[in-house]
């Protein structure tokens, strides 16, 4: 029992991890209509941003959780402040810049309504970005990742969500064909 804040904050980590891959393929399934009129789109967006909700819950829980363990000696300015803290500096200050990309993703998207399409759009695009830097955040930082099948496992679920993002990037930049033939 004496580990329970540290097997917490791995497990967190890891969920979160998880929950940010689920969100963002969904996200994928979302803007490329994937499912066509099989599936509500209210319905797709819903799904969207509770698997990002739930990201930012494990987060915050992952976080309180180190702060609780006495393993490491992290504090509030050492999860908050990049480059602070004494255990491995450069990969905790990189899973710090993504818990601040995650929120700012996050509370753009509650702010949608009263954003520009082009900023919510720009912000929201970071996710890429957040992606990359929490998976070198655990793979840098986390000890249940540098295990070959589990570091293979982050690996390929990072090159299949760049096939996808590769993919929506690709079929957002062809230019429409509208009926008859007249490029739109």
């Amino acid at each position: 029992m004496s580990h329970l804040a540290w097997y917490v904050s791995r497990g967190t980590g890891l969920v979160a991890w998880g929950l940010l891959v689920a969100s963002m393929l969904w996200g994928f399934l979302h803007a490329t209509r994937a499912f066509g009129k099989r599936a509500r789109q209210w319905w797709m967006l819903g799904v969207h941003r509770w698997l990002g909700a739930l990201a930012v819950m494990f987060v915050v829980v992952h976080v309180v959780a180190l702060l609780a363990d006495g393993y490491t000696d992290f504090t509030v300015p050492s999860l908050l402040v990049p480059f602070v803290a004494s255990w491995h500096p450069v990969a905790v200050a990189v899973g710090i810049v993504g818990l601040y990309l995650l929120l700012a993703i996050e509370g753009t998207s509650l702010l949608q309504k009263h954003l520009s399409r082009p900023v919510w759009r720009q912000i929201h695009v970071t996710s890429y970005g957040l992606f990359a830097i929490v998976t070198i955040h655990a793979l840098a930082a986390g000890t249940d990742v540098k295990t070959v099948l589990a570091g293979g496992v982050a690996i390929g679920v990072g090159v299949v969500v760049a096939l996808v993002s590769a993919l929506l990037w690709v079929s957002r930049s062809e230019p429409s064909v509208a009926p008859g033939g007249a490029r739109v």
